[in-house]
């Protein structure tokens, strides 16, 4: 629901400005591109336990100067203004209200389970208008197992006293929520909006192009 590639490259840039990056020799696409190379990296690490929270938020920064020769900024300084600046931006999907909307109208109840750090994830909600469609969001971070372990998947299933046959995941990453939620035994509607191709197949599985071919689905 929430435009993570939009409000996470605004939320960039104006770190970047607010840091004077943008005096230098260094061109911000340039730097953004390379921050997403090792933050998609270094995200991976941590789903798979391989590095700490700590250690991300450090190193996806760290990386990024020292690929670049940028040698003025403190990683976590800039970690922590980037991630104050996040909830700020508040682009959403095309469509996500109007699916909002129309799920509630129909009697769905709606959580959220995310892998983002907890600091930023009910603000982000809040500054977007999104929080009162969700009865509870479930944090990887707080729950310490993140997707696509079925941990978290049950953990969320028995706190909203729900069960698996009546509930489905819809999500836009392969593994991480459609692979994750298939693991557990739950139904998933899959929001191919970059065009992925499919290799793999899952039982039940719906695959959408768009948020508003939801009201099809549900």
């Amino acid at each position: 629901m929430w435009d993570f590639k939009t409000n996470s490259r605004c939320a960039m840039l104006k770190t970047y400005e607010l840091l004077k990056l943008d005096k230098g020799s260094v061109k911000f696409d340039v730097f953004f591109d390379e921050y997403c190379r090792n933050n998609d990296e270094l995200w991976l690490a941590y789903r798979r336990k391989e590095v700490t929270k700590k250690e991300l938020t450090r190193q996806r920064f760290q990386l990024t100067f020292d690929s670049l020769d940028i040698d003025t900024i403190d990683a976590l300084v800039m970690n922590d203004m980037y991630l104050k600046e996040m909830p700020k931006h508040s682009h959403l999907i095309d469509g996500a209200r109007e699916v909002l909307d129309y799920a509630r109208s129909k009697g769905y109840r709606l959580f959220i389970i995310t892998n983002g750090f907890k600091e930023v994830q009910h603000e982000k909600l809040k500054q977007a208008g999104l929080q009162n469609y969700f009865e509870k969001v479930f944090i990887s971070e707080e729950i310490k197992i993140p997707k696509p372990g079925r941990g978290i998947f049950e953990h969320a299933i028995k706190s909203s006293n729900a069960k698996k046959k009546n509930s489905l995941m819809i999500g836009d990453d392969w593994e991480v929520d459609i692979c994750g939620a298939a693991n557990f035994g739950i139904d998933a509607v899959y929001y191919n909006r970059l065009n992925q191709p499919v290799h793999t197949l899952v039982n039940n599985l719906k695959i959408i192009d768009s948020l508003k071919e939801l009201t099809e689905v549900l």
